[in-house]
């Protein structure tokens, strides 16, 4: 299988574990791997690569993604 290297237009806003950052390149090494997210964090500029498994969708309401009252709901069940 080969490798591929996806460059994101438009970039996707993620929240990972160094906070809220956009997503500019997915990495896929195939079935075997996570998929690896290449971020720049918001607040600094630093550039990250994450593991599929540590990156979540940041909140847009306008998409029905509120983070907080999911949460809540998920801690109901």
């Amino acid at each position: 299988m080969k490798n591929t290297l996806i460059q994101l237009d438009p970039p996707i806003p993620l929240e990972t574990p160094n906070g809220k950052t956009l997503a500019h390149i997915v990495i896929d090494y195939g079935p075997e791997y996570d998929l690896l997210w290449v971020c720049f964090n918001d607040k600094n500029g630093e550039c990250w690569t994450w593991h599929n498994s540590l990156v979540r969708a940041q909140k847009n309401v306008t998409m029905g993604r509120d983070l907080e009252n999911d949460k809540n709901r998920n801690n109901k069940e």
